[in-house]
């Protein structure tokens, strides 16, 4: 067996950046500071949250017995689609 010397070539570390961070620092130009990206933590005020959820619950809201008879409906037609 011969010693041989290797040498691994001189170059920066490389580091792995946040992909949340980089996704929106390359994208925040192109968003509106509103629209919410699941890809970007959202860090706020306790006040900023508040309107956060509240414009959430200002949409439409279907009660769970309601809801689950739409799914059943639904899983009733999708899985009698599967079998044609």
């Amino acid at each position: 067996m011969s010693n041989k010397d290797y040498q691994t070539p001189k170059k920066a570390p490389e580091t792995a950046a946040e992909p949340a961070v980089t996704y929106y620092k390359t994208t925040a130009e192109t968003t509106s500071p509103d629209s919410w990206n699941p890809n970007v933590p959202f860090t706020g005020t306790q006040e900023e949250w508040r309107d956060h959820f509240l414009r959430i619950e200002e949409g439409d809201f279907t009660p769970l017995e309601v809801a689950n008879k739409e799914f059943e409906a639904w899983k009733k037609d999708y899985l009698a689609n599967r079998l044609k």
